[in-house]
């Protein structure tokens, strides 16, 4: 079960103007399940995507980067589940064009204006004339308020459907941003097998977007880790449809720091729920690192704690062998770290500080800390003024039994 999380109602998701979405049964690799979801653009609408760093990077994710850097507008986007067509050369990338193609078809526009997304078990081949043959029903279900839909449709070893909606006005206009996510496990920062797919009304013209996609992600997405895992099609996408009638061209105009914040907000609520719903988990972990020398380090830090199998293995055990979370500080790579400057709490209990135990910690203050479903770590390394945070989850026996069974 998701760590204190649960989907918001259908009705809870607004629909972003310019934006339809569809969803069918394809039976990509299991039966009974939706795992197609078509979204329709219309004409207009500004796109722009993040995606994984990893090598091996799955071929809809080489053919978004490239539609992404043509010159025609984006007007679809199409999203499998089961298959995740990595690892899988040639064959893989003709898959992924036939499906475009197949988009294109539908809906009156060009392959270049289609993004593909896949997810699921990497190499194995997409069956793509199922892709294709579910495409028609698909596209009948477009409408506007789809998205409680699309969330379940895009998920794999999710257990819950991850979505999250707000409305503000800004100048005057009603702007509304929605956004659905999956992700369970091969789930870590660098794109962090993700999928995120926001939306919003405001009008962004594409530098500005470039930018904020980049800054959410690295607020959000890049923010989770689950089991350290970089997955071969992580891919985070903004569109902003402008049918609000609220533009911005540039930072300096109103309202635009307040849309920004908006927007990472549901960013970071999305990615928060991909851990909270992690493989097996059973608690939600933030690692707060203060006083580094630059946001960089304190990243370190806080992935350094947030991908150790030992520390995620004591919090699920409700242990506090904190001297996990010391020997990960110790080798995070901060090469100069004066370990007597560190100061290392459980919420508000004091575990460490002049190098080694506080004098005033109690095992059974540890204890009381570990046992709770949500808890943060913080870190204080004395050495400057900058802060990062990082958010992760336990290790359960659980983990195990799901990744061990994925493909059955």
């Amino acid at each position: 079960m998701p760590v204190n999380y649960t989907t918001p109602a259908a009705d809870q998701l607004f629909s972003v103007a310019g934006v339809r979405l569809g969803v069918a049964e394809a039976e990509i690799r299991k039966k009974n399940r939706r795992d197609l979801t078509l979204v329709a653009l219309d004409p207009g609408c500004t796109v722009a995507g993040v995606f994984t760093q990893n090598r091996f990077c799955a071929a809809p994710v080489q053919l978004c980067r490239k539609h992404l850097a043509g010159d025609r507008e984006i007007r679809a986007l199409v999203i499998n589940t089961g298959i995740a067509n990595a690892g899988t050369g040639e064959l893989g990338r003709q898959a992924a064009q036939a499906t475009c193609e197949a988009v294109g078809g539908l809906l009156g526009v060009t392959a270049e204006q289609v993004l593909p997304f896949s997810t699921g078990v990497i190499l194995e081949l997409l069956p793509v004339e199922r892709l294709q043959a579910g495409l028609p029903a698909a596209g009948a279900d477009l409408k506007a308020d789809n998205w409680h839909a699309a969330a379940h449709a895009i998920m794999t070893t999710d257990t819950i459907a991850k979505a999250a909606s707000r409305r503000l006005t800004v100048n005057g206009r009603s702007i509304t941003i929605t956004g659905v996510s999956k992700g369970a496990g091969m789930i870590k920062p660098n794109m962090a097998t993700m999928l995120g797919f926001l939306a919003t009304d405001a009008g962004i013209a594409q530098p500005l977007l470039d930018t904020l996609v980049k800054d959410a992600a690295d607020a959000s997405f890049n923010c989770i880790t689950v089991d350290g895992d970089t997955s071969t099609n992580d891919s985070f996408v903004m569109i902003a449809s402008g049918q609000s009638g609220a533009c911005f061209a540039s930072e300096s105009d109103a309202g635009w720091h307040e849309v920004r914040a908006a927007i990472i907000a549901v960013a970071v609520e999305l990615a928060q729920a991909i851990v909270r719903d992690g493989e097996g988990a059973t608690k939600f972990i933030t690692v707060a690192v203060e006083g580094g020398k630059s946001v960089e380090e304190c990243r370190k830090v806080g992935y350094a704690i947030g991908h150790s199998p030992l520390v995620k293995t004591a919090f699920f055990a409700s242990d506090p062998n904190l001297g996990r979370i010391l020997a990960a500080i110790g080798y995070a790579g901060i090469g100069d770290l004066d370990v007597d400057g560190v100061r290392v709490w459980l919420d508000a209990v004091l575990v460490a500080e002049n190098g080694g135990r506080a004098a005033a910690y109690r095992e059974e203050d540890g204890a009381r800390v570990m046992a709770q479903a949500e808890i943060t770590v913080r870190v204080v390394l004395g050495r400057g003024e900058a802060a990062a945070r990082v958010y992760t989850c336990d290790f359960s026996y659980d983990y195990v039994k799901i990744n061990a069974d994925y493909r059955s």
